[in-house]
């Protein structure tokens, strides 16, 4: 399938200059969780300033806290719901384009090699933070949805352009989107997929493991147990747990990983006093889940690791470690792979970019799962980018790749709501 005459007018209308300003704009409103509410604010305006039927509400968050989906790892104090509408003129499909604006903290500025709010473009790539992860996706929505309206293409469906928070702690925003009534026939999410079709993603759940020792003055440390120590077997248990799951596991959209469902620790802490054996440690971290698995049946699969790391031990099996599963829960979702979002994207990308399109699962957790899980709405992941570098210092995105995404959202807009005049 070629393009057709009122596809190529609506992409001779995509205005990349606007977008590279807004995107350079939105960059530089530091949004990290919790604080998102003047990047929504401009997002929301810039809506209304484009024509778009425009709705912004106050989350309820504690009636949020009270749905079974729910999770977050950032107490706010407000957030802000934003949807922009297309509204068709009837007969057609309603199709979803979702972006978040929160951006995960940039740390130390020292380390990047420009301001973590740059928003710049330099050797054809848009800099800052959230410029990959993922406002710039989120910018080409908008502006795949400002080339319709200017080329004055009516649509028979609904377009409808979710703005939302909090997706990198556990995505209250979409869930708030979806619970608002905001369904459709098909979604798309803009994160940073390379530009493959990513109709499956795997999970995470945050798990906490607290141990205790017994203290001693450090220069009689072996009259004492210390907890770190006793970290060192559960440790190993843990692994062997990771590569048992990741055996051969994922099937074909998770080939390009060696290990898609990883079990990470990535916080340690303990101890109260440097001449002091550590009565206490305790590590954080995030667990994978695979497509299609029960979580109930992943947490005691990673107990069971547990009880065997302290099954040797004497002390542990008497003070056994302490599991706590809390903050962000992202459960595994797919949309089948021959669903006709997933093929029609496809033709899409085939024709505006000229290949055909990888189609991979992610491992990592987004509102996908939202989307599928609570609104039963088949969704995708597709957007501009290599997520290896989004959560790391000097963030950017190619300008290339926001182009192609751009025409590649105008034109799946354009077929899949359907224009009024088919």
């Amino acid at each position: 399938m070629t393009l057709s005459p009122r596809e190529k007018r609506v992409l001779e209308k995509i205005d990349p200059d606007g977008m590279l300003a807004f995107l350079g704009e939105l960059v530089a409103i530091p949004s990290e969780g919790g604080a998102e509410t003047p990047a929504q604010e401009r997002v929301a305006e810039w809506m209304e300033e484009n024509g778009l039927e425009v709705d912004v509400w106050e989350l309820d968050l504690e009636g949020l806290k009270t749905h079974p989906a729910y999770s977050a790892e950032i107490e706010r104090e407000e957030a802000l719901g934003v949807v922009g509408v297309i509204d068709g003129r009837g007969g057609g499909k309603t199709l979803i384009l979702n972006g978040h604006v929160d951006v995960v903290p940039p740390g130390d500025p020292s380390l990047w090699g420009f301001s973590p709010w740059d928003g710049g473009v330099v050797d054809g790539r848009v800099r800052g933070r959230g410029s990959l992860d993922m406002k710039g996706g989120l910018a080409c929505a908008l502006f795949a949805a400002k080339a319709i309206q200017d080329a004055g293409v009516r649509l028979r469906g609904r377009l409808v352009l979710q703005s939302v928070v909090g997706e990198e702690d556990g995505g209250v925003g979409t869930l708030a989107a979806v619970m608002r009534g905001y369904r459709g026939d098909g979604a798309i999410i803009m994160e940073p997929t390379g530009l493959a079709i990513c109709p499956a993603q795997a999970g995470a759940l945050n798990f906490r493991i607290t141990l205790r020792g017994r203290a001693a003055h450090g220069c009689v440390r072996d009259e004492g147990v210390s907890a770190l120590e006793k970290l060192f077997p559960l440790y190993q248990e843990l692994l062997a747990l990771e590569a048992e799951r990741n055996h051969n596991a994922g099937g074909a959209l998770f080939r390009a990983y060696k290990n898609p469902f990883p079990l990470s620790v990535g916080r340690v802490e303990g101890g109260d006093w440097p001449s002091t054996v550590p009565d206490w440690i305790r590590v954080e971290g995030r667990y994978g889940l695979k497509p299609g698995e029960e979580e109930a049946e992943a947490r005691s699969a990673f107990q069971r690791a547990l009880d065997r790391g302290s099954a040797g031990d004497p002390w542990l099996r008497a003070n056994p470690p302490e599991l706590e599963w809390w903050g962000g829960r992202f459960l595994p979702a797919t949309t089948p792979a021959e669903h006709p979002l997933v093929t029609q994207l496809a033709e899409v990308v085939e024709d505006t970019l000229g290949r055909s399109p990888m189609l991979e699962g992610v491992t990592y957790g987004s509102d996908l799962r939202h989307l599928v899980l609570e609104g039963n709405i088949p969704t995708v992941l597709f957007g501009p980018g290599d997520i290896r570098c989004a959560h790391t210092v000097d963030e950017s995105v190619s300008v290339k790749d926001l182009d192609h995404t751009i025409r590649t959202l105008a034109v799946m807009a354009l077929r899949f709501c359907g224009c009024e005049d088919d």
